[in-house]
């Protein structure tokens, strides 16, 4: 026998989704993977960590040097991951 409430499975997914506010993250998590995507190899290989937490995006870096320049980029680098993301997600970041 067929059920006759058949769903398609994206639609079950997206469903899934907004009833348990899961957009929000899952958005947080495409900015982490496109991170090299935005800031670059060179950049990206010699950062360590990154994570977000309540709009503030942590980055973990293994290179001093880098850090300095990473934190005089800052506002370029917030208003680049939030066009990525295509929202106001990244209020503040933080370099360590």
């Amino acid at each position: 026998m067929r059920r006759s409430n058949t769903q398609k499975l994206s639609e079950v997914l997206r469903d899934y989704i907004e009833e348990n506010k899961l957009q929000k993250k899952l958005t947080e998590i495409d900015l982490i993977a496109s991170w090299e995507q935005v800031v670059g190899k060179t950049i990206a290989r010699y950062t360590e960590s990154l994570r977000i937490s309540n709009g503030t995006l942590f980055v973990k870096t293994s290179s001093p040097a880098l850090r300095s320049e990473l934190v005089m980029m800052k506002e370029q680098l917030k208003a680049r991951l939030n066009e990525q993301a295509g929202e106001q997600l990244i209020r503040e970041i933080i370099f360590r």
